[in-house]
């Protein structure tokens, strides 16, 4: 695909994209860092794929609603606002608003499938309490995966025309997926005491068990602010099935247009790099929030963009 800047229908296009690219820049440090590996003109439909994701993650986990509606009526709701704005221009007037004209252009501009979308929003009223659709938690690693179909594997499968590749789409849309859901396990592992705190366990119940690890046991960790060998036992094992998952996907990124490689590499590298992290932390993940540091993340990017100048 040639790559275009985005052709901006006016000022409120552009404004639209540059409030996308604000909330990447505020909430994705590891893909932010990533996209600035990308050609310019692929930036902004990255920036605003994932402020798309963020809002609506933001609606699940940190409702601001009416009472009259509720998370599951804001999804109804912003799924409703996205085909408007799939169907006819709109002029921006809020932030939600926004991001729904970059992304809408977006698919537009890069012949995104729509079913993504959707797919992505059924699996988000999953995870909203009340309904007929939510999960507090999940017994196997093959119904997690489900989940993740639509939470994490759909965003890979929306990056891939933005991103370009060397063969038939089709093709690389397994490694995609796969690596849209490593992502995703390794956000569950870092992220198990904030998801107790809303009542969520994300991390197979099956799989736990199997180490002497329940719901009781990660509640009190989470009250202790310790890790019980049991529990360390269940991270290292799920650790070990996250890796794999990279491996999988990693195999995908030569599939990829070879300037946006060096991109997908960097995310790949720094978010499996958490896993090191709460390796090097004793599974502390009751206690903080596993990240990779500042200038081990600079450093990666700087190799990756050093590497890819030499190519070129």
């Amino acid at each position: 695909m040639t790559e275009v800047a985005p052709t901006v229908r006016g000022s409120e296009l552009a404004a639209a994209y540059r409030v996308c690219r604000a909330i990447a820049a505020e909430h994705g440090r590891t893909y932010f860092l990533a996209t600035r590996l990308l050609s310019a003109p692929r930036r902004p439909a990255v920036h605003a794929l994932y402020a798309f994701a963020r809002t609506v993650d933001d609606i699940v986990d940190y409702p601001k609603y009416d009472a009259e509606h509720g998370p599951a009526g804001e999804l109804d709701l912003i799924e409703k606002q996205l085909r408007v704005a799939l169907e006819q221009a709109k002029s921006p007037v809020d932030r939600r608003t926004q991001v729904l004209a970059a992304l809408a252009d977006t698919i537009q501009r890069y012949d995104i499938a729509p079913r993504h979308f959707w797919t992505f929003l059924d699996s988000m009223r999953m995870d909203v309490p009340g309904t007929a659709h939510f999960r507090a938690h999940y017994a196997t690693m093959t119904e997690l995966r489900g989940y993740m179909r639509g939470s994490a594997a759909a965003i890979g499968l929306q990056l891939l025309p933005v991103l370009g590749t060397v063969v038939p789409v089709a093709e690389a849309e397994p490694a995609a997926a796969a690596l849209g859901e490593a992502f995703q396990l390794t956000n569950f592992l870092r992220d198990i005491a904030e998801d107790l705190d809303r009542g969520r366990i994300y991390l197979p119940t099956d799989e736990l068990a199997a180490f002497g690890v329940d719901a009781d046991l990660l509640a009190h960790c989470h009250r202790i602010g310790g890790t019980d060998p049991r529990v360390r036992r269940a991270l290292a094992h799920l650790i070990a099935i996250n890796r794999d998952l990279y491996r999988v996907a990693n195999q995908g990124i030569e599939l990829l247009a070879p300037r946006v490689r060096p991109a997908i590499r960097t995310a790949s590298t720094l978010y499996s790099g958490i896993l090191a992290e709460i390796e090097l932390s004793d599974y502390a993940v009751f206690v903080h929030r596993a990240v990779v540091p500042r200038h081990r993340r600079l450093r990666v990017a700087a190799i990756e963009f050093t590497s890819a100048a030499l190519r070129h």
